[in-house]
């Protein structure tokens, strides 16, 4: 299993103040994703469907990508990094909680709209902790039931529901 290591510019943007960080990320993040589509880059990555004991799902809003939707935690994976290591990694980054009983559900393949593919990994597991933004690159967390999620849910949260066989249908 490799270790993830952070990227110089990854330790950059972490030395920034909140606000100049987000901003940055805003700026930053459509022009990375047009390159990729130029390079027809594949990006490896996780999206975690983490459940409360109740049986809420973690949810975040981020400050720079879609941030008007919800979506589940979740971000890259390095080259021979385990999913499920991943997936406990960005449970801690973007919502400060621990990821216990993880299990790897499946890969979803899209092709995004600038023409790079994303390959994920979707792990399930149970978040453990009171869930919090950092302020940075999530500016919201909240828990939903899955068949009561927030209307500005991105779709594909129902997509990886879907592997589990939970969760209410969604209709584009």
């Amino acid at each position: 299993m490799a270790k993830h290591t952070s990227s110089l510019a990854e330790r950059l943007l972490a030395a920034l103040p909140d606000w100049l960080h987000r901003r940055l990320l805003r700026f930053l993040q459509p022009l990375r994703l047009r390159l990729w589509g130029l390079l027809r880059r594949e990006v490896a990555g996780v999206m975690v469907l983490g459940f409360t004991a109740d049986g809420r799902l973690l949810l975040v809003r981020h400050s720079y990508h879609l941030p008007d939707q919800w979506l589940v935690p979740g971000g890259g994976r390095a080259a021979g990094e385990d999913p499920v290591a991943t997936a406990t990694r960005e449970m801690g980054e973007e919502a400060g909680c621990t990821l216990t009983g993880a299990v790897h559900l499946g890969q979803i393949v899209r092709t995004m709209p600038h023409g790079w593919t994303n390959r994920i990994q979707v792990v399930s597991g149970t978040v453990h902790g009171t869930p919090v933004a950092d302020g940075r690159e999530i500016i919201e967390v909240t828990l939903a039931l899955p068949d009561a999620l927030p209307p500005c849910t991105n779709a594909a949260v129902y997509d990886y529901l879907a592997l589990l066989g939970v969760g209410k249908s969604h209709t584009p």
